[in-house]
Parts: structure tokens; C-alpha cells; sequence
């Protein structure tokens, strides 16, 4: 059966917090996203901290579940065989949608359940979720191409680890 690690789901929540470390350090893209942002080392020293690492880790928390559906795909096949008439018909693995499940899982559980394969499937995502969403408030925002660029890199990063971690975690 598949489930959720969240072991893995808690560690992978913790990525963006570590790579905002590395990637927005003055000595990395820091410099560069205050100017493209437009935020100042006087905007930056009222801010409450606490609140914004943990409000991070909250919705990196939420990024790091939607991952395991997106780079695991024995999840789809579940909803794949699902009767919602009969909900239970998963528990009885002595016949019908419960066997077939069973068998599944036995010949292809662990398919395509590494790191190698989550980096793949979490950059696609962040190519095609992270990228155009930072991009769209930027454009309404009035920011540049380097402010989506630096965003949007960190996140397609964020999401290529955090990908990596719960695929093979599992």
C-alpha cells in the first residue's frame, strides 16, 4: 500500500529554508534580488523573522506533500482503480479492485522510486508551475527578467531536491 513518509515530507520542507540560505546570500543572488526586487537593507531589518521562517516552512511543508504525487506515480494508479461505489473495495485483497491493486503494487511498488527520478519530475514542476506563477506576478508587479529569473531559479532548485528527497524516501 501506498503511503505517505513524513519524515521525508518534514525534511524535504526543510529545503527551501536551507537553499534561501545559500541562493539569496549577498555573496550568491542576495545583491542581486534586493536590487531586482527593489528592497533595501533598511526594509529588510524590521521584518519578523520568526514569523517568516516559519510561515516558510508551513508552505514549503504543503510544496513537499504535493511532491510525493507528483514524482510517485503508484499514487495515480490507486485513483486510477478507484470504485467509488464501493470505497472498501481496496481492503479485500482476496479479490476483484483489492487483488489487482495488490498485484500491481507487487510487480511495479517500487518503480521509479529515486532520488534520480523525484530531481526529474520536481524540475519539471518547477518549470511548469513555480516558473509561470512567479513570472505572472512579476509581470503585474512591474519586476524584470532578472527578478523572475533568480525566483524562479530558486524555486525549480526547491522543487528538483525536495522532488528527489520524497521519491526516494518512500
Amino acid at each position: 500500500m501506498i503511503q505517505i513518509n513524513f519524515i521525508a515530507v518534514l525534511v524535504a520542507a526543510l529545503v527551501p529554508l536551507v537553499m534561501g540560505f545559500i541562493w539569496y546570500n549577498p555573496k550568491t543572488f542576495g545583491n542581486a534580488w534586493m536590487k531586482a526586487a527593489d528592497i533595501t537593507e533598511e526594509k529588510m531589518k524590521g521584518a519578523n523573522m520568526a514569523l517568516i521562517f516559519g510561515l516558510t516552512f508551513v508552505f514549503s511543508f504543503f510544496v513537499a506533500m504535493t511532491m510525493n504525487f507528483v514524482t510517485i506515480h503508484q499514487f495515480g494508479a490507486k485513483s486510477a482503480m478507484m470504485d467509488m461505489a464501493n470505497p472498501n473495495a481496496f481492503n479485500d485483497v482476496t479479490t476483484g479492485i483489492g487483488l489487482d491493486f495488490a498485484n500491481f503494487m507487487a510487480k511495479y511498488g517500487n518503480n521509479f522510486r529515486t532520488f534520480k527520478h523525484g530531481v526529474l519530475h520536481g524540475t519539471i514542476s518547477g518549470f511548469m508551475l513555480a516558473l509561470p506563477i512567479i513570472g505572472v506576478n512579476a509581470l503585474f508587479e512591474r519586476k524584470g527578467f532578472k527578478y523572475i529569473a533568480i525566483n524562479a531559479g530558486f524555486w525549480i532548485v526547491c522543487f528538483a531536491i525536495m522532488g528527489g528527497i520524497v521519491c526516494a524516501w518512500q
